[in-house]
């Protein structure tokens, strides 16, 4: 018998496509592709969502959020938590193959331009190389080693230029050609070249008025940069507002065609019902607008997915099918989101309060997160949570928590708002009885109310029905804010913000959120039964130390669909901030968030100042490690912390360059800059040798320094290397980071860290001549903490790749080209 071998994957693909029918073929085109029995083809979704672990599955291990994750500079531990990520969803599809599909929605790779963009959360950095090689790192995580076989499908998002939930299907980023080049493609051209990531999604926006979907860019640059079939998908209903809310086309039908000529393979339309986009294409196609060749261009790309994921092997070829169950929140999972966790910690400030080491310390850890651990609209169900308060009280013998909240009553008249004190909760409703409602202000006046009797937070049903029956602010629309707008008489009107209308007490006694008016509306006098401020003040008074958890609530004010509109702490939590230092001056500050904030006032103010994104089930435990000293704060900021929102350009101004946008190119003095974070010990840098002190473009050039701990204690140092050019035809960067080495020193240890100077990287877009150029030009070659606190320079020629003599004079970087 003589054994043939096994077909080639084209070759797979080559016989699908002679088989399968036009309907058959158009069927495939949507999210939820329909199985094709009689060809052994089975059903197929992509979309599983996995930015920091598998999301809206039930339980699996909750990561830090990727900004989080980020902030530890340390690709190995990025890829790390892509593979933990990849087997979850392997488990979990095994277990239901047709909900749980194996191509992933991650990473997104949009470089964080504006701190402002309500998906901060969701990106890596504002600069484009580091987004490029964090994101290539756990995107080669999620898909696996396997030289033919795909663990999962990762897909980079969103392409191109969002940085804006404001109108963000409507509004058009306008680009030059060089931030286009030089700042918008980078990040997401490295995942895709490194083979990390096999599909894109496309965006909602328009860029330079073309609707994103639409884009020339997918054909001429996306499919350029790697040699695979590369999938691309539309991001949800967005096709279909090419003919909606953009007006680009004059119907559905023109739309979705025009979308499939442009090279979008996958339609993201009608959640799970796929017969519109299938009756649209088909028209279009009978109304000649696409052709069947445009239709197996398509499905080509998606089959050839699908063939490297092992989606048409019999089980015992797939390399991944021992994944069992038990992966998700596998013991090793949490042990990695513990190290995830605690390399994401950033020390911002400390004047020697940190660490905790004395065990006998009373601590009094306050604050609306001081005993909470909140998940972010693309998280797992958290299989269990760590809060700072628990993460201290495990392992001190004195710590108290208060949540900084004011407690308030609601009297209507003589009467009181109350409701059930049992677990599940019930309507609210005027009575003899009162309850007690602790106030979270998640900032410009928006407030979440929790019931004191039961925990749980007050929210509107569908009829606008109010009761205490909900676990916090969530969803898709979050139906659990409000706002109280204070009247000349001492009472307040309550404004429930998801339907935009007045809480008011129905004839039966029951509060609803459906007054369309201020003047239908119940007017409440607000009691305050606890002042929450100095209840926290009272506990720091009593402890040795205060730790006051501050930051956002990742699905209020500032989500996607919501940018931010400053930069501001909530007033209340800054009102507490300050009682609490008032009460003790050794106060730490510790905000968890999601994006950055202007703490000016802590800054000049408090001992110690820590930052980190919403850490997942692990939080308080690393917390606690890096609070006590057991492990270093390695963490080190990706994007730049501004003093003040009037820093900023507008939301909607995406010339980084013109508008001095990012680290790149921003003159102030940032609160925090890009790479900043300190140590528990002390670096000192020394040594610094070029290997030459002339290059040619195209050259790679070693940077070396001798880095070492000259504290009493092991530490953790981000050695980073920037450049600037020092004159050009036009400008250029003030700085601009090219590689970085994460070290691990004892006291006293010394290492040469050796640093890659890629001169090819030197380049920059020439738009009269359509390409990158490298300048014959000076560069200062600048190492050290963080973009701002150098230790060492140095001077590297550049000899370019020019022809010489072009006649156009040079300016300083700094400058502008006239």
């Amino acid at each position: 018998m003589t054994d043939h071998p096994a077909p080639s994957p084209q070759a797979i693909v080559d016989d699908l496509l002679d088989r399968l029918t036009l309907p058959e073929k158009l069927g495939l085109l949507h999210q939820w592709q329909a199985p094709v029995p009689r060809l052994g083809l089975p059903s197929f979704r992509t979309g599983t969502e996995a930015l920091h672990g598998v999301a809206w599955l039930g339980k699996a291990t909750v990561f830090p959020q990727a900004v989080g994750l980020a902030s530890s500079w340390n690709p190995e531990l990025v890829r790390a938590v892509g593979a933990a990520v990849g087997d979850e969803v392997r488990a979990k599809h095994h277990a239901d193959p047709e909900r749980v599909g194996l191509n992933v929605w991650a990473p997104v790779v949009n470089p964080l331009r504006d701190p402002r963009w309500g998906r901060n959360e969701e990106g890596w950095s504002e600069d484009p190389w580091l987004t490029g090689r964090l994101a290539t790192a756990y995107a080669q995580g999620l898909r696996g080693d396997h030289p033919q076989r795909l663990r999962t499908a990762p897909t980079v998002k969103h392409f191109l230029a969002y940085n804006n939930e404001t109108d963000r299907a409507t509004t058009s980023s306008d680009l030059s050609p060089r931030v286009l080049h030089e700042y918008e493609l980078p990040a997401f051209r490295a995942p895709l070249a490194a083979g990390a990531a096999v599909a894109v999604m496309a965006s909602y926006n328009l860029v330079n008025g073309v609707p994103a979907h639409l884009s020339p860019l997918i054909e001429n640059e996306l499919r350029r940069w790697t040699p695979e079939e590369l999938l691309i998908v539309g991001d949800a209903g967005a096709v279909t507002n090419i003919a909606g809310v953009q007006g680009h086309l004059p119907d559905h039908v023109s739309g979705f065609a025009a979308a499939l000529r442009a090279g979008i393979d996958s339609f993201t339309e009608d959640d799970a019902d796929s017969a519109p986009t299938v009756a649209r294409l088909t028209e279009a196609l009978d109304r000649g607008l696409i052709t069947g060749s445009d239709v197996d261009r398509a499905v080509r790309r998606i089959l050839a997915v699908r063939v490297r994921l092992g989606d048409l092997d019999p089980p015992r070829d797939d390399p991944f099918a021992g994944v069992a169950p038990d992966a998700v929140d596998r013991p090793a999972h949490r042990d990695l989101a513990r190290e995830a966790a605690r390399q994401s910690i950033v020390l911002l400030r400390n004047d020697g309060l940190l660490p905790l080491t004395d065990a006998g310390l009373r601590v009094a850890v306050l604050g609306p997160l001081a005993d909470a651990v909140h998940e972010d609209w693309y998280s797992g169900t958290l299989p269990y949570a760590v809060t700072a308060y628990q993460g201290l009280a495990e392992r001190l013998s004195t710590v108290t928590t208060h949540p900084g909240t004011d407690r308030i009553a609601l009297r209507v008249g003589g009467r009181y708002v109350g409701c059930p004190d049992s677990p599940d909760g019930g309507p609210l409703t005027v009575g003899a009885d009162a309850t007690g409602f602790d106030v979270f202000d998640w900032g410009r006046d928006v407030v979440a109310l929790r019931a004191a009797g039961n925990g749980r937070h007050v929210g509107a049903d569908e009829a606008g029905a109010l009761a205490n029956d909900r676990p916090g602010p969530g969803g898709w629309v979050v139906r659990e804010t409000f706002r109280f707008h204070d009247g000349p008489d001492g009472t307040a009107l309550l404004h429930h913000l998801a339907t935009d209308r007045y809480v008011a007490v129905d004839a039966d006694g029951r509060l609803r959120a459906d007054a369309p008016t201020p003047g239908d509306a119940t007017r409440f006098t607000v009691e305050l039964l606890a002042d929450g401020a100095a209840e926290a003040a009272a506990l720091a008074a009593e402890a040795d130390v205060a730790v006051v958890a501050l930051g956002n609530h990742p699905m209020v004010n500032g989500r996607e669909t919501e940018d931010r509109v400053d930069l501001a702490l909530p007033t209340g939590q800054e009102t507490l901030l300050r009682a609490v230092h008032a009460a003790n001056p050794r106060t730490v500050l510790v905000v968890t968030s999601s994006y950055p904030y202007a703490v000016g006032w802590a800054e000049r103010h408090l001992p110690a100042v820590l930052w980190s994104a919403h850490g997942g089930q692990e939080h308080g435990t690393a917390l606690g490690d890096v609070l006590l000293g057991d492990a270093e704060p390695g963490g080190r900021l990706t994007q730049t912390w501004y003093a003040d929102a009037a820093e900023l350009p507008d939301l909607l101004d995406y010339d980084v360059i013109g508008s001095d946008a990012t680290y790149l190119y921003h003159r102030g003095d940032p609160l925090y800059p890009f790479g900043h974070g300190l140590s528990y010990t002390r670096f000192e840098y020394a040594g610094l040798r070029l290997s030459v002190d002339e290059a040619t473009a195209g050259e790679e050039v070693e940077v070396s320094v001798e880095v070492t701990n000259a504290g009493d204690r092991p530490g953790e140092e981000v050695v980073q290397l920037y450049t600037r050019q020092r004159r050009s035809r036009v400008k250029q960067p003030l700085r601009q980071l090219r590689d970085f080495a994460r070290i691990s020193l004892a006291p006293g240890q010394r290492q040469v860290v050796r640093l890659r100077l890629r001169t090819a990287e030197l380049s920059w877009w020439d738009e009269t001549r359509g390409r990158r150029v490298v300048e014959d030009a000076t560069h200062t070659v600048l190492v050290g903490r963080s973009a701002r606190d150098v230790r060492l320079v140095g001077t590297l020629a550049v000899r370019g790749d020019e022809a010489a003599g072009d006649g156009r004079a040079a300016v300083p970087a700094s400058g502008r080209a006239r």
